[in-house]
């Protein structure tokens, strides 16, 4: 089962308030889009047998762009009651999810009249809800996480509106530019979009538009609400693919369950690379296993090494899994049986072969994937009269092929058959032979989503390294 990465993107983020001032739409990404005179569609329509697609082309790609700024913000700027709920609407093909948060302000400090000190106004914002528009068939995958992003921002801005009133100061930031668009357009006539001019003013919205690019590009969402708090969210239908496929999160998680001590974990980027991304309050334990982590180690070996117990090992190997920052393989060892992958990109002029041959002077990709071709082990490259420097820089290459999906493993699967005997009963027709069940050779894919442990144990899963 694969998800449509069409419907794992959302078609635009919106930020509604209730106040003492009635419901008010502050912000909106993308933009609306101006409304088209009917003449001018008229006039371009040359012939009168020609059929107008044009209505129906923006519905698709963007289905809340028919809902003017009023509509929006009388529907989408809920009751109190509703607070602190998931909020969810489907209107035609557009379903919106939200998590509206009512906002409790500390009491007003009384001073005496004498006090030089600024007094803090009473703000008139009631509640607010930060919405994403999806597609109605999206995934109910895809509804839950865009939920839940919406649920930690409305967390982080709840915080900060009652630390230094942040939203409130960003919310009159927005409604002064509506006001001033909308005074110069009843002057001069021509329509424009206020958020337009909102972006470069605020940065509430532009948190939001990052939010909205991130979630269409990377799935990977890193947010610093007012320079203070980070929200961080993963989108895992972006980030894990096998084949171009996107993988529902669903079949993620059993596979994040199937993590054995005998596996091994490997990071898809460097040390260095790793440690910069990680927020400051990390928790040291990640940072230990990330430099102690190494593909020839197995879990058992790496919870030893890094002083740590063995089921925090599996809980960080599973966050950095479901984060894409690493995928679960077996160790290297000599016994290892790979061969080339049928989605590897064997391009001679490729961007991966530019960058193998910069991270190995002196090789090239394309003679290294055809060594591959048929399935052989690490053993078959091992010369005893090679320096040990030159086996090692060959592990660092299996390594960097791993890391970009480039080889497959191949498993070899022992069965026991054990005859019936003659007062037994056969075999019934409907059963197949466990031959029939269980192949001699199978694939398994270096990827996060399978690296299930089998049914039938292994005979070549040695975790030991021979190197």
């Amino acid at each position: 089962m694969t998800v449509n990465p069409y419907k794992t993107s959302p078609i635009s983020v919106i930020l509604v308030s209730s106040g003492s001032r009635g419901n008010r739409l502050l912000f909106r990404y993308p933009f609306q889009r101006v409304p088209v005179c009917p003449s001018s569609l008229t006039a371009k329509q040359r012939s009168p047998y020609a059929l107008n697609t044009t209505g129906d082309g923006l519905e698709d790609q963007d289905g809340d762009s028919r809902f003017s700024d009023i509509i929006l913000a009388t529907i989408l700027a809920t009751k109190s009651d509703m607070c602190g709920k998931k909020f969810e609407l489907k209107i035609d093909n557009v379903r919106f999810v939200g998590h509206p948060t009512l906002l409790q302000h500390p009491p007003i400090i009384q001073v005496s009249k004498t006090d030089p000190s600024p007094k803090r106004e009473m703000p008139t914002m009631i509640l607010f809800n930060v919405v994403f528009a999806l597609r109605a068939n999206a995934d109910p995958s895809v509804i839950s996480c865009m939920h839940n992003l919406s649920r930690r921002i409305a967390i982080a801005l709840q915080h900060e509106e009652r630390r230094c009133q942040y939203l409130t100061r960003e919310a009159k930031l927005m409604l002064a530019v509506q006001e001033e668009i909308t005074t110069m357009t009843e002057t001069d006539g021509s329509p424009q979009s206020p958020f337009r001019q909102i972006l470069p003013k605020c940065k509430l919205a532009r948190d939001l538009k990052e939010a909205y690019d991130s979630l269409c590009t990377t799935g990977v969402v890193r947010l610093h609400i007012n320079n203070w708090l980070e929200v961080s969210f993963c989108l895992p239908h972006k980030i894990h693919r096998i084949g171009g496929n996107h993988i529902p999160p669903e079949a993620l998680e059993r596979s994040l369950k199937a993590i054995r001590p005998y596996h091994a974990l490997l990071l898809l980027e460097s040390e260095k690379a790793l440690l910069s991304q990680l927020p400051l309050d990390c928790s040291p334990a990640m940072v230990r296993l990330i430099k102690t982590c190494s593909a020839v180690k197995n879990l058992q070996q790496l919870a030893q090494d890094a002083d740590l117990a063995l089921l925090q090992i599996f809980q960080i190997a599973a966050h950095l899994v479901y984060w894409g920052k690493a995928i679960i393989i077996y160790p290297l060892c000599e016994n290892n049986v790979y061969m080339l992958s049928p989605h590897a990109n064997i391009c001679l002029y490729s961007p991966l072969a530019e960058h193998f041959a910069q991270q190995f002077p002196g090789h090239d990709l394309p003679t290294m994937l055809a060594k591959f071709s048929l399935p052989v082990s690490l053993a078959e490259f091992r010369n005893p009269l090679e320096a040990p420097a030159q086996e090692a820089q060959l592990i660092q290459m299996v390594v960097w092929m791993l890391q970009r999906r480039l080889l497959i493993q191949l498993h070899t699967y022992v069965c026991l058959l054990v005859p019936p005997g003659e007062d037994e009963p056969g075999l019934q027709d409907e059963d197949p032979p466990l031959a029939a069940r269980v192949g001699g050779r199978s694939l398994s894919t270096p990827s996060a989503l399978s690296f299930g442990s089998p049914s039938i144990r292994c005979l070549t899963s040695s975790a030991v390294s021979l190197w």
